[in-house]
C-alpha cells in the first residue's frame, strides 16, 4: 500500500527537509536555510534567547536574521548528534531532538547544545518551526551571560 503523504504532498517530506535544515546550520548558510521555507513561513522562538527574536515571519525574515545571527557569531557548529526523529499524526510535522556541538572560535572553547524542533513541512517547504533552543547555555558559552542578566535587569 502507498504512503498517501508521500502520493498527496510534492517535493520533500519532513525528513529530507531535516537533512538539508541541518547541513545549512553546519555550513553556517542562511540562503540554503532560507531556501527550505515557504515564503509566508513562520520561525518561532518559544524560549528566551537572548538576542534573537520572539520569531521570523517569512522566508526573507529567515534569511537575514540568519545571515545578521550567525554572521555575527564566533560559534562554529562541527556537529549535530544525538538526533531523536518523532512522528507525529499528521504526515507533515515531525518533532526532532537534537545536540549540536562546535567550538567557540574566539576563545577556543567547545560548546554542546541541546535542542527541540517542531516542523511542519507542505509541499516540499517548511511553512512553521518552533524552536526550542537552550539560549542562556548559548549566551554563557559565547561569555556574554553578564550581558544578558544586565539586560534582563532593566
Amino acid at each position: 500500500m502507498p504512503d498517501t503523504a508521500a502520493v498527496n504532498s510534492p517535493g520533500p517530506g519532513p525528513r529530507e527537509v531535516l537533512a538539508r535544515y541541518q547541513q545549512a546550520m553546519l555550513d553556517g548558510s542562511a540562503d540554503d536555510l532560507a531556501d527550505l521555507y515557504a515564503v509566508d513561513a513562520v520561525h518561532e522562538f518559544p524560549f528566551l534567547f537572548p538576542g534573537m527574536p520572539e520569531r521570523y515571519q517569512g522566508r526573507e525574515e529567515v534569511r537575514a536574521g540568519y545571515r545578521a545571527a550567525w554572521g555575527a557569531s564566533p560559534a562554529r557548529p562541527r556537529e549535530i548528534r544525538d538526533v531523536v526523529v518523532h512522528d507525529s499524526t499528521d504526515p507533515e510535522v515531525i518533532t526532532v531532538e537534537q545536540v549540536v556541538t562546535g567550538t567557540v572560535t574566539t576563545t577556543g572553547r567547545a560548546f554542546s547544545f541541546p535542542g527541540l524542533l517542531v516542523i511542519r513541512v507542505h509541499d516540499g517547504l517548511i511553512t512553521h518551526v518552533r524552536d526550542y533552543m537552550d539560549g542562556l547555555g548559548v549566551a554563557h558559552a559565547m561569555g556574554r551571560l553578564p550581558a544578558v542578566v544586565t539586560a534582563l535587569s532593566r
